[in-house]
């Protein structure tokens, strides 16, 4: 399971919600395809905001990190 979640709200609701259910937050920022990506601290924090937060989930756009994505070989 991952720890990023995808959320229909603002940064600041999200993080008085973290805040007021003691759930760590690793990285907090606007979403590539609208609305807000929250990365938590652990698994089950992010668990968590999935079933408190549910109606507010959105699909996030897949995310494109590592070796391999956007490569282009020099000449």
């Amino acid at each position: 399971m991952s720890r990023a979640v995808f959320l229909d709200m603002s940064e600041k609701a999200i993080i008085a919600h973290c805040k007021a259910e003691q759930i760590g937050i690793s990285c907090i920022g606007p979403a590539a395809s609208g609305g807000t990506r929250l990365v938590c601290m652990s698994v089950y924090g992010a668990s968590q905001i999935r079933r408190q937060l549910g109606a507010k989930l959105t699909k996030g756009a897949p995310e494109q990190h590592g070796p391999g994505w956007g490569y282009v070989p020099r000449p």
